[in-house]
Order: C-alpha cells, then sequence, then structure tokens
C-alpha cells in the first residue's frame, strides 16, 4: 500500500473553506476545488515516500502493471489506472458541460490530433481517447442541474418567465415568445429541446437582452417556480448575459442531501452549483463547454455530443452489504464506490451500532480515502495509517484489505468516514439513463 500526496487544484469556482472545514485543517485562502486522486496525467498522485523509480502514481503502476492493476483490469482497460476520483467543493457554478462517448472521444481525439492542435490549445475539445462517464456522491447538500426536463415543462417554466417580465412593465421578448411556442409544440420532445437549445447556445445580441431582461424579472417572480427562478438570477450574477441562464430552465434542477448520489453518462447535460462531493469518473479529461464559462465553447461539436432526448433524474441507489457499508455500482465499467464509516458503538445516522473494521470492496486496484478521523489499513503485507484528508493506493496484489478504527478515532463519538473507489463489473456498453415516458 501506498501512501499519495495528492495535487488540490485552485479553480476560481472552488470554496474557499468547505474542503479545509471536511478535513478539520486551516483554509489554505484562495479556492479550494478539486482534489485529485489518481494516476491521471494532468495530475497524478505522489508517493509518500517514493518508490525507486518511481516518483508518482502512474509511474508505480507503468514499472509493473499486472501487480498493481491486475490481470483482468490491464486486459480490459490496458496498463493504466481506469478511474480518478476527487473531493469537489463548488463555492460557485461550475460551467454546463457534457462528455462524449467512447466512439466520439476517439473520433474527435484523432482529428484533432491529425489537425495538429496543440493539447493544450484553448480551443482544444479532446485531451485523450477515452470517454468520461462519472457520478457525484454528497457530502453536503449539494445543487446541480442535470439532464433535460420534458419539453412541456420547460415551457411552462419560460411561460411564467415571460409573465414575470410582462409584470414589470416591459415588452416580452420575441425570443421567449418564441421558445414558449416551441417548446408547446407537437414535434418529439428531443427535437423541440434540440431547437430551443440551438437557439439559445448561437450567443446573439438578442439572447444576450432576453437573459438580462429575463433575470431582472425573474428575481421579483412568485409562483411554483421560485427555485427555477432563483437559480437563473444566480447564474446571471455570475455570468451576466450568457445564454447558459437562459438554457438552465430546460435541465432539470436537483437537490441532493448528504448521502445521495446520482451518475451522467455520456451526451448528459449539467452543472453542479454549489456543494461538497466525493466525485469519480473514468481517467479522462474530455468536456465539451455549453455556457457559463469564459472558457472555449465549440457549438458545432457540443451539439453533436448532447443526448436531447428528456431524462428522469438519475439517482443511484448504493447496496447496502452491512452496518456501515454501503456500494455504489453506477452503469460504468470504469469504477465503484464504497462508503465505510466505522465506529465503536451505535453512531450511525439511524442510531444503529457501526463496526470498528470491515473489508475494503477490491475488484484488482484501489484508492482509499479518510474523510472523517483516523483508519488503518491492513492487508497480509504490512498496514498504513490515513488520518482525515489522506489517502492511499492499494495494489491488486495486495488483497484482501481491511479498513479498522484507530484507536484514537475510536474515543471519539463521530467514529470515521472513508470512501473506496475500485474497478467496475457493469456490462460492456453504457446503457441509457433512466427516460421519461413521454410517447416521442
Amino acid at each position: 500500500m501506498y501512501l499519495l500526496l495528492n495535487t488540490l487544484r485552485p479553480y476560481a469556482w472552488g470554496s474557499t473553506t468547505a474542503m479545509a472545514e471536511l478535513f478539520g485543517r486551516e483554509p489554505s485562502g484562495e479556492p479550494e476545488a478539486e482534489l485529485w486522486i489518481g494516476a491521471h496525467s494532468g495530475a497524478p498522485s505522489a508517493l509518500v515516500p517514493p518508490v525507486a523509480g518511481s516518483d508518482t502514481l502512474d509511474e508505480l503502476i507503468a514499472a509493473d502493471p499486472e501487480r498493481m492493476l491486475g490481470a483482468d483490469a490491464v486486459a480490459r482497460f490496458g496498463p493504466e489506472l481506469p478511474f480518478l476520483a476527487k473531493i469537489l467543493a463548488a463555492g460557485a457554478p461550475l460551467s454546463l458541460q457534457v462528455h462524449p462517448t467512447p466512439e466520439q472521444a476517439r473520433a474527435g481525439y484523432a482529428a484533432e490530433e491529425a489537425a495538429g492542435i496543440d493539447r493544450g490549445a484553448r480551443e482544444r475539445n479532446y485531451k485523450d481517447e477515452h470517454h468520461k462517464p462519472e457520478m457525484i456522491f454528497a457530502l453536503t447538500p449539494f445543487e446541480a442541474l442535470c439532464g433535460f426536463r420534458s419539453p412541456d415543462e420547460a415551457a411552462g417554466l419560460f411561460r411564467a418567465l415571460a409573465a414575470a417580465v410582462s409584470a414589470s412593465g416591459r415588452d416580452v421578448p420575441e425570443l421567449l415568445e418564441w421558445i414558449v411556442a416551441e417548446l408547446s409544440s407537437g414535434h418529439p420532445a428531443p427535437e423541440r429541446l434540440q431547437s430551443v437549445f440551438r437557439a439559445l447556445i448561437n450567443d446573439g445580441e438578442a439572447v444576450r437582452a432576453a437573459v438580462e431582461l429575463s433575470a431582472a424579472a425573474a428575481e421579483s417572480a412568485e409562483g411554483t417556480y421560485g427555485r427555477e427562478m432563483a437559480t437563473l438570477t444566480e447564474l446571471n450574477g455570475y455570468y451576466p448575459g450568457d445564454p447558459g441562464v437562459l438554457l438552465s430552465l430546460l435541465l432539470n434542477r436537483v437537490s441532493l442531501q448528504p448521502g445521495d448520489a446520482v451518475y451522467l453518462p455520456a451526451g448528459n447535460v449539467h452543472a453542479y452549483l454549489s456543494g461538497l462531493g466525493v466525485e469519480v469518473m473514468a481517467a479522462s479529461d474530455n468536456v465539451l463547454r455549453g455556457g457559463l464559462t469564459p472558457k472555449h465553447v465549440d457549438v458545432p461539436e457540443l451539439l453533436k455530443t448532447i443526448d436531447f432526448r428528456p431524462l428522469g433524474v438519475p439517482y443511484l441507489s448504493a447496496d447496502t452489504t452491512g452496518p456501515g457499508q454501503q456500494v455504489f455500482r453506477p452503469p460504468f465499467e470504469e469504477f465503484a464506490l464504497q462508503r465505510l464509516e466505522l465506529a465503536q458503538g451505535p453512531a450511525g445516522s439511524a442510531g444503529d451500532s457501526l463496526p470498528t473494521e470491515l473489508p475494503v470492496l477490491q475488484n484488482g486496484p484501489a484508492v482509499v480515502i479518510a474523510v472523517r478521523g483516523t483508519i488503518v489499513l491492513a492487508s497480509p503485507t504490512g498496514s498504513l495509517t490515513l488520518e482525515a484528508g489522506q489517502s492511499a493506493f492499494v495494489p491488486a496484489a495486495e488483497a484482501p484489505v481491511t479498513a479498522r478504527l484507530a484507536a484514537d478515532s475510536a474515543q471519539h463519538d463521530d467514529g470515521a468516514l472513508a470512501f473506496a473507489v475500485t474497478v467496475g463489473t457493469a456490462p460492456d456498453r453504457e446503457p441509457d439513463a433512466p427516460r421519461l415516458d413521454l410517447g416521442a
């Protein structure tokens, strides 16, 4: 087992306090957005201490892939860790974004390589050849936009927005009137959503004017859409006039409570708005943005990537294998997430008695992240202590591994909380997320 030192990404949207509070340390004074835990080439975790010939996790794996990953993982994914784990702390909204299918990623990467576009260029879409399915587990209340709502429901939102503009004494923009009519038409649901999305994403003066007028009116709007209207106003505060502000009304508005999780398949337009969570994804950095960002937006490539079918929120239920142990298995091959809660006595959320030791889910390699308290990882070859905020890589060859409550954490009522990520066992293809039955 190997202790890891992970890269903390100070993206502007990151919270300045959430991650520090989670791990019980002083804030750094700058935004702390993402803690990357894995072997991704963008920020591979360092080994503490370095191993002969290897300073980072990707180098360690490359030196002996079968021992580190296991023969099955190497056969399925090649000699690289197929997943990346993150602690994500959103203090402000992230960009509207979508991730490609494996076929789109391979084709897009090959085309940009052939065109000679530098991998660090602003206009580069595909940093690698892989898709990027992901999931988020909420550690605190977590707000997000996720997938298209039904066009009829979206029409109701835009109709209420137009009424709010009219009530403010202003003329309703023709664009809003057209959106209501288009979303209410008898065309198939994906066509209605795609038509409105295309009109808004092709940014122009009419869109910017409609966004500003709508945001001002939504601030005083009344009725059943208070949360969506508040979101619209808030987004415009961060990105004035951005088409993503109005696009937010096409998407499901999701509120997760601690312990809730959602998974995000290819083609799902989404944006995290606020909150702290454990994010797990395939080891890729392919993102196509669609608004709420100063970064590059490639509209033609974006439109080829989006799945415009209405989507029921893809909540992910856990398999509870025993007190203190939950396993989240999204329908992706690359990863599965395990939640491990340890305590000396009844410290569970339901008052149940929690164990002091649990097995670590390990389908090949695993990374383990201590979030609260102190745990001890034990394998047939040794042990490793992790305090809150620390993480470890467990090679496939070191199974089986258990997580044990450390003596100092056993003296506290809140015990310890950790997460383990390992390779998944999902079907060969990435299945659809739950769809709304609209008859079209």
